[in-house]
């Protein structure tokens, strides 16, 4: 299933995207079996948000080789985490707001974002499937001078909108070799496969659930291929995952 959220007017709602229609759902798909309302409408007459609002966001730095080496460093023996605040999320057709007054340098990086279905802590390897609701596109928005200097990431990549993520959620996806790529203004700048990850992600989510309780709704990013680059202000961005969609978002300049 494709679980989206969406708004028809002002309630927001989760469905199932259907074809060209969404059907909606009662209460969150989260909490057992998915009951459908009856309540129907096109895709074009509703406003399609971010999938989900996780308690938190866990990013892995450095997971595929070529973007490693293109960032000046050998790819970590261990997964690299980090975490972007929930208020850095937006969905697709949001703008990123470029804070000109504090960088001069903010980049894409497309990447296939894992999303938790359940509570979990301590997941073995051999189980990390059972606690995995779906996948969904992301762009780690990330503001690289301030990344640079300040030595850690918290700052470089926490600002407001800095953590798109969409169109949906992909429930019945085997995420092992998917074509991902991102676009900017149409261009491509980014074209790898997810069969090229460092840490697989079964690998992924009992590595960080050995560190943190995950909650239904959480989200993992599970790092970007090579191609990472600059985005300018009335820029287009397009992330797209093979199964999942596409995500695109303009940039715009901050207030």
């Amino acid at each position: 299933m494709r679980i989206a959220r969406f708004s028809a007017g002002e309630e927001v709602s989760f469905g199932v995207v259907e074809g060209e229609e969404i059907a909606a759902v009662a209460g969150h798909p989260f909490l057992g079996e998915v009951r459908f309302t009856g309540e129907r409408h096109l895709l074009v007459d509703v406003r399609i948000l971010a999938p989900i609002l996780p308690s938190k966001v866990i990013a892995i730095g450095k997971n595929y080789l070529d973007h490693a080496l293109e960032m000046g460093g050998e790819p970590p023996a261990e997964p690299l985490i980090f975490s972007k605040p929930s208020t850095a999320i937006i969905g697709p057709g949001e703008a990123i707001n470029y804070p000109e007054k504090l960088t001069q340098h903010v980049d894409f990086e497309g990447e296939l974002a894992i999303v938790i279905g359940r509570l979990c802590r301590e997941v073995p390897v051999s189980r990390a499937k059972e606690v995995i609701f779906g996948y969904t596109c992301a762009n780690d928005v990330t503001a690289r001078d301030l990344q640079r200097r300040d030595g850690q990431w918290t700052r470089a990549k926490g600002f407001d909108t800095f953590c798109p993520l969409g169109p949906w959620i992909n429930t019945d996806l085997d995420a092992s070799d998917l074509e991902i790529t991102t676009t900017v203004n149409g261009e491509v700048k980014q074209n790898s496969r997810t069969s090229k990850l460092i840490h697989r992600i079964p690998e992924l989510i009992a590595y960080v659930t050995q560190v943190m309780t995950l909650l239904p709704g959480d989200v993992i990013l599970t790092g970007t291929p090579e191609g990472v680059g600059p985005l300018t202000i009335g820029d287009s961005v397009t992330v797209s995952i093979e199964g999942i969609g596409d995500l695109t978002n303009r940039v715009i300049a901050r207030d």
